[in-house]
C-alpha cells in the first residue's frame, strides 16, 4: 500500500506492506482523512509533543527520529477482521473509529501519532473494533471524516455548560472554531459572536449560524457587552451589587437568598462564555483583559509555546 511517511519533519510517499489486523482490530480501506492541527504540530514540533505527552504519563507518541504515518480524522470501508474478532459490519461498510488502537506490548496508542499505530495518510488503516461505528443515515465520506474535530467541538461546548440565554463568543474560526459555532447553535444558544481576521473564515462562521461576526482589526468581539446585558468593568459591578444589597436589606431577607432568587429569575447580568480557538501565545491574555465580568473562558486551541497570563485580572 502507499503511505505518506513523516520523518524528521519531512513527508514522503512510500510503498509499505499491507496491514494485518490483530485480535480485536479491523482493517479499513481509507476513504477520506482530514488534516488536523495536531498533524502539523507532530510534523514540525514532534519532539515537543512527545515530551508534553510524557510529562502527563503517556509515552506512546512518536519522536522526530521515528518514521510514522499521520492521520486520525479518517473514515473508511471495512476490508477484513482480525482473528477472534466479531464481524460487526459487512465488508465495504463505511465506518468511523475513535483513533485509539490496542497494540500488543504497548497498550492503547494514538492512531496517527505513534510509530506503532499507523494513521489514515495511507491506503489502509487499522481500527479498534470496540471503538468503531457505522456512518449513519447515508452521510457522505467528506462529512464523516469531520467526526473527530466535531467531537472536539462538542466536548468544548459540553464542558462550558453554557445556557441557551448566555452569549457565547468564539475567538478563531478555523475548523474547530466553526465546529464550536455549529454545536452552540445545535444546543440552542441564542447569541453566538464569532471573531476572526480572515474574511473567508468570517463568511463560513455566518454560514455555520453565528449571529454576529466581527473582524477584530475593526471591532472587538466584546464591544456590544451593554447590548447583551453584561457587566464591562469593576465599577459597574460594585455599583450594581451595592445598590441591590441596599434594596434587599429593606426586605429584611438575607441578601444571599435574595441574590439567588433574582439570579434564578434571570435579572442579574448574563455570564458570557468565551471559546479560545486560536492556540497562539497572547490570545488568552487578550481575552482575560477584554472579556466582560463573570465570563467563563474555555481553552480549545492548542498552544505549542509557553504563554503568559495575569490571573489577577
Amino acid at each position: 500500500m502507499k503511505s505518506v511517511l513523516c520523518h524528521q519533519a519531512t513527508l514522503q510517499v512510500v510503498d509499505q506492506p499491507n496491514l494485518t489486523p490483530a485480535k480485536g482490530q479491523v482493517l479499513l480501506e481509507v476513504v477520506r482523512c482530514g488534516i488536523c492541527g495536531s498533524d502539523l504540530h507532530m510534523q514540525h514540533h514532534c519532539d515537543h509533543m512527545h515530551d508534553l505527552a510524557a510529562r502527563v504519563g503517556f509515552n506512546g507518541l512518536a519522536k522526530s527520529t521515528d518514521p510514522f504515518v499521520l492521520g486520525h480524522e479518517f473514515c473508511g470501508k471495512v476490508l477484513d477482521y482480525g482473528p477472534k474478532t466479531r464481524h460487526k459490519f459487512k465488508a465495504d461498510t463505511l465506518v468511523c473509529a475513535m483513533p485509539l488502537l490496542n497494540v500488543d506490548q504497548h497498550g492503547y496508542l494514538s492512531t496517527g501519532l505513534s510509530p506503532n499505530a499507523s494513521g489514515g495518510y495511507a491506503e489502509q488503516v487499522l481500527a479498534q473494533s470496540s471503538l468503531m461505528f457505522e456512518v449513519p443515515n447515508g452521510l457522505d465520506a467528506d462529512s464523516a471524516a469531520m467526526t473527530e474535530p466535531m467531537a472536539v467541538a462538542l466536548h468544548a461546548v459540553r464542558r462550558s455548560r453554557v445556557k441557551t440565554s448566555e452569549p457565547a463568543i468564539v475567538i478563531g474560526c478555523g475548523p474547530v472554531g466553526l465546529g464550536v459555532i455549529l454545536m452552540l447553535k445545535a444546543a440552542g444558544v441564542k447569541t453566538v459572536v464569532a471573531s476572526d481576521f480572515s474574511p473567508n473564515r468570517r463568511k463560513l462562521a455566518e454560514q455555520c449560524g453565528a449571529d454576529i461576526v466581527v473582524d477584530p482589526k475593526e471591532t472587538s468581539p466584546f464591544a456590544n457587552w451593554k447590548e447583551f446585558g453584561l457587566l464591562g468593568n469593576v465599577s459597574d459591578a460594585i455599583n450594581m451589587g451595592m445598590g441591590l444589597f441596599d434594596k434587599l436589606q429593606a426586605t429584611r431577607l438575607p441578601w444571599w437568598h435574595g441574590w439567588r432568587m433574582i439570579d434564578k429569575l434571570g435579572a442579574l447580568p448574563k455570564r458570557p462564555v468565551i471559546f479560545e480557538c486560536v492556540g497562539v501565545p497572547g490570545v488568552l491574555q487578550q481575552i482575560i483583559e477584554g472579556a466582560p465580568l463573570f465570563s467563563r473562558i474555555v481553552g480549545v486551541g492548542v498552544c505549542m509555546q509557553s504563554d503568559k497570563i495575569e490571573p489577577a485580572l
